[in-house]
């Protein structure tokens, strides 16, 4: 049994992971910390990996307090950049045996989405994506979507496309989305998403789109549950969930 403390176990992500957690074998959901609770009591809990769904200001603190003390993490926070990242490995190194693995969404189909979105990048001249969430959501463009544009471009680069076609170049208010690696990210927040992205692709006479929709919390229950279950035996910096899954 892994012991798991959840951080942000009142709110929406936290709260339905803590159930999923406690009906899951193999883990033991020791302590729920959320607003105003101290992090000792995931110490005092014993708890083996930590579980952190808070806001992206605090997450990263949260993450180099448990990994300080030699606790696992999975961060399911989103909006965590390369630099973030890069620090995380910093902190990991040299830590014999504790693991990090920073994941931007913990729905099976979103990560199949990415992988087929990369694998289908090089052999269309253009691509861009499309991400959808409810309008409580603090951060934009999405991690899944940040992340999405990166192994596109990557894919694209590995591949020698040439650059995306684009003849704008009047754009004041930014309606043609936020680049991410030269991939244009466009973000929508409207009621009634829960998450939701496209991915559009175009050559002369042809559009191809692979689209996920997420209806509800527990469609991301399987991929917390394998993440927790996973980085006990996993030391150092993992993201994404495609190593957990074996898609590597």
């Amino acid at each position: 049994m892994t012991r798991v403390a959840v951080l942000g176990a009142k709110g929406r992500m936290g709260s339905t992971s803590a159930a999923a957690i406690e009906a899951a074998e193999g883990l033991d959901l020791v302590a729920g910390i959320d607003v105003g609770d101290d992090l000792e009591a995931v110490v005092e809990a014993d708890a083996e990996a930590v579980l952190v769904f808070t806001t992206p200001d605090v997450a990263f603190d949260q993450a180099r307090w448990c990994l300080e003390r030699g606790i696992h993490v999975v961060i399911g926070t989103s909006g965590f950049g390369d630099d973030q990242v890069a620090r995380l490995r910093e902190l990991v190194d040299g830590r014999s045996g504790v693991g990090v693995i920073v994941v931007p969404n913990f729905s099976i189909g979103a990560v199949l989405m990415m992988r087929f979105a990369a694998q289908a990048a090089p052999f269309f001249e253009s691509v861009e994506v499309i991400e959808m969430h409810h309008p409580d959501k603090v951060d934009a463009p999405s991690g899944t979507a940040v992340r999405t544009a990166e192994v596109i471009a990557q894919a694209r680069r590995d591949a020698g496309s040439d650059p995306l076609p684009d003849a704008t170049t009047t754009d004041p208010d930014g309606a043609r989305g936020a680049k991410v690696e030269g991939i244009p990210v466009h973000a929508v927040r409207a009621r009634g998403f829960i998450a939701s992205q496209e991915v559009v692709l175009g050559d002369p006479g042809e559009i191809f789109s692979i689209r996920h929709d997420s209806s509800s919390r527990e469609s991301f229950m399987p991929g917390v549950v394998a993440a927790l279950r996973w980085i006990p035996s996993h030391p150092g910096v993992t993201v994404g969930l495609d190593e957990v899954l074996g898609l590597e």
